[in-house]
Parts: C-alpha cells; sequence; structure tokens
C-alpha cells in the first residue's frame, strides 16, 4: 500500500472467504508486531489475542457465533479478549523505565500505587470498559495490519460470549470482546460498500 489513506479505503469486512487458505504462524506474528504499537490506558497492553484454526474449536466457534458460514470459511478465527486484570501488570510494565533510569523509585511507586488504586477503587465496570476500550484499539489495528499484508478481515460481534467462553475455556478475567476472522476474500459476490454517513452527519466541533 502506498499511504495509509488508500490502506484505510481498501480495508473492509469481508463476507465471505476463499476455503481452504491456510494461514501460518509466522504471518500471523508477522502482522501482530505492528499491533504491539497499539495505545492502552497506562500502557497496560489489555487485549490478548487467541487464534483458532483447529477444525473441532472451529466447530465450537460456528456453533457459539449462531452458524455463520465466514467461521468455517476463514483461514483463522482470531478471538479479540480484554484482560480485565491487566492494570495487577502495573509493577512490571514500569519495571524496565526504573532499572534504565527513566523513572526514579519515588515515580515508579506512585505510578504503580496510583494506578491499583484507581482501577480497584473503580470496580469491575471500570476495568470492564478499559480492557474492552484497549481491545477495541487493538483490534482495528490488526485488520488494518492484515489489510497491509494482503489478508482480508471481517471483525464479529454475533456471537454468544458463554458458548464461546466454554468452547475455548477462556478464563473469567477476559472478555470477549470480538472475533475477527481472518483469510483470503471471495470477491466472486462482493457486495459493494455500505452507506457512509457524510460528515456533516456525525462531526460537530464544541457543542452537539
Amino acid at each position: 500500500m502506498s499511504s495509509f489513506t488508500e490502506l484505510a479505503n481498501a480495508r473492509r469486512s469481508a463476507m465471505k472467504f476463499i476455503p481452504e487458505v491456510k494461514i501460518g504462524n509466522e504471518e500471523i506474528e508477522d502482522i501482530l508486531h505492528v499491533v504491539k504499537s497499539a495505545p492502552s490506558a497506562f500502557n497496560l497492553q489489555h487485549t490478548r489475542y487467541l487464534v483458532v484454526r483447529e477444525p473441532e474449536l472451529i466447530g465450537g466457534i460456528y456453533e457459539a457465533a449462531n452458524k455463520q458460514y465466514k467461521v468455517k470459511s476463514a483461514s483463522a478465527v482470531v478471538i479479540v479478549l480484554g484482560d480485565m486484570d491487566a492494570y495487577q501488570e502495573i509493577g512490571n510494565i514500569n519495571e524496565g523505565l526504573l532499572n534504565l533510569g527513566v523513572m526514579n523509585k519515588q515515580e515508579y511507586d506512585m505510578t504503580v500505587n496510583s494506578v491499583l488504586s484507581f482501577y480497584e477503587s473503580g470496580g469491575e465496570a471500570l476495568r470492564r470498559d478499559e480492557a474492552i476500550r484497549s481491545a477495541s484499539l487493538s483490534a482495528m489495528l490488526f485488520m488494518l495490519s492484515a489489510k497491509d499484508k494482503g489478508w482480508d478481515t471481517c471483525p464479529m460481534i454475533g456471537f454468544d460470549p458463554g458458548m464461546l467462553k466454554k468452547a475455548l475455556q477462556i478464563p473469567d478475567r477476559y472478555v470477549p470482546v470480538m472475533m475477527v476472522t481472518i483469510g483470503k476474500e471471495d470477491t466472486s459476490r462482493q457486495r459493494p460498500r455500505g452507506y457512509r454517513k457524510p460528515l456533516g452527519e456525525f462531526v460537530s466541533y464544541d457543542r452537539l
């Protein structure tokens, strides 16, 4: 892609994939190396990716996703999870800055204590919201990175979270934020892109 604008315009939600196209670990990791740059609150990096390709597990996802065909035709189904306990890693995440002298011990302790206090006092609702926000930012970057490397994706929210967590044995600390199917799009019957609102319908300045 020659520019970010072209890349963003080229990305679209693939409704149908070419079956039997394989995607390897190296290709997935090449996409995810870019995703490491995604922003997150306090750099907590709430997002966890679960890449699923095993047919038996795909079958469970297919059932949880109301038997949507693209789940079975995709090269992989990527489960994007938000970690509600990510704040507990604040010490480990900032330890490198402390060791490098970027933070002194007082700054380090203040950061750790303030983040722990913020999330613990905010309760489960705050921790869930932050996990979803950060994972959503990361997922968008994942889809753009995938497109840049020649892969097509489709974000999906049409699934039963409880069934999905049971099928994949996902611990309770993780919120299933979305599923992203990835593969090579079958463009033989591709729909035109849907209506996009003009700026005047969704942008305001200073007041709504």
